[in-house]
């Protein structure tokens, strides 16, 4: 049996023809940069998450990076960010003239703890970029009760987190505004690089709209400088007709993840990942931590069952930093997750034949 880590194609067979729809609807529309259906998209998902302001950008690196060039974000100013993340939650705060200040992860959650965020606030600290890692809700509300009491600005980066929820809320509502991505392999993932900044603060929002159009609103106006991130038009229309399954993909992600914990609670030498109390997890990746991890991945690959690493080197730890010099204990954590944590397919399409299999094999690794 194969077993991909994921399958677009299977998702793109289910709505093949909605998909052909949106397609032809841009062709016959003839308007291939801005116009309805961005506008229409940004409007759909602000609605799904009762946000006053979504602007639609290139990917998301961009949202983050706009979301900081607007909070002024300069030279001197420190913003705290977790240790175990994509590079983009720390590189677009480099790039915007900040210097990243890593933050330790929670040992059964995986997520910045605040604790850590607390240690490493002083005078120069500007904000904090929570990261809803792998589908999971990081501590946000007690991470926002910290930034009000030190006056930081919260930014949420929700790219893995789409439909996350804490305490009944969807996480990407807590700080001043969140960023999302919708690479395709997300759980609402376009065709090609795309993103979004969330906010329900108008006069921001008018401000990441500029920066994301070369400092203006209108032909020829610059008002500041910026850059060139516009969601692209076919994007947008695919992600509207993706959007309206969202919700039902999500469910089954979730199902496939209870038939994991179900058929793998009694494996001894893997760690099945923990669900913070009060909280919807997404399930955009199924991580467990794993003996054996580097030769448990060959022998699934051997038959035939395709597992990712998320991430295999902590953020401090990875060349564009090493003029840091960072030691293991600075970030115990995140170093000890690097070189256990294996994700397993969890995709909507994977069928339940798949994921026995899957199960299989582990069983059958660790009873060698």
């Amino acid at each position: 049996m194969n077993v991909p880590f994921v399958d677009l194609k299977a998702q793109y067979l289910n709505i093949k023809s909605e998909v052909g729809v949106a397609v032809q609807s841009v062709f016959e529309k003839g308007v291939f940069v801005g116009g309805i259906f961005v506008s229409e998209f940004e409007k759909s998902f602000g609605e799904t998450y009762g946000v006053n302001h979504c602007i639609g950008v290139g990917n998301g690196t961009d949202a983050l990076f706009l979301i900081l060039k607007a909070l002024g974000i300069s030279e001197g100013d420190e913003v705290i960010t977790p240790a175990h993340s994509w590079i983009s939650t720390t590189e677009t705060i480099s790039l915007a003239g900040g210097t990243s200040v890593f933050a330790d992860v929670d040992n059964l959650y995986y997520t910045i703890a605040p604790e850590n965020v607390q240690s490493k606030i002083n005078r120069k600290t500007k904000a904090v970029i929570v990261v809803h890692l792998y589908g999971q809700a990081a501590p946000v509300k007690e991470i926002a009760e910290l930034c009000k009491k030190h006056d930081l600005f919260l930014i949420e980066d929700c790219s893995q987190a789409h439909l996350t929820e804490d305490c009944n809320q969807l996480v990407g509502k807590f700080g001043i505004a969140s960023a999302f991505s919708f690479y395709p392999t997300k759980n609402l993932g376009a065709y090609g690089d795309a993103g979004c900044v969330l906010t329900s603060d108008s006069d921001f929002a008018l401000k990441i709209r500029r920066l994301a159009n070369h400092g203006g609103l209108n032909k020829d106006e610059h008002l500041m400088e910026g850059i060139n991130s516009r969601l692209d038009v076919l994007q947008a229309a695919f992600l509207k007709v993706k959007l309206k399954h969202l919700g039902k993909w999500t469910d089954q992600r979730i199902r496939n993840a209870s038939v994991y914990y179900s058929s793998l609670k009694d494996v001894e030498g893997i760690i099945l990942p923990y669900v913070r109390p009060d909280t919807k997890h997404s399930f955009h990746l199924f991580v467990i931590r794993a003996k054996e991890r580097n030769e448990m991945k060959l022998f699934l690959e051997t038959h035939g069952i395709q597992t990712m690493i998320h991430y295999p080197t902590a953020l401090p730890f990875e060349p564009a930093y090493k003029h840091h010099k960072y030691s293991v204990e600075d970030f115990a954590v995140a170093f000890k997750l690097s070189q256990e944590i294996l994700s397993l397919p969890i995709y909507p399409e994977l069928s339940l034949e798949q994921i026995a299999f899957v199960c299989e094999k582990i069983k059958e690794f660790y009873s060698k």
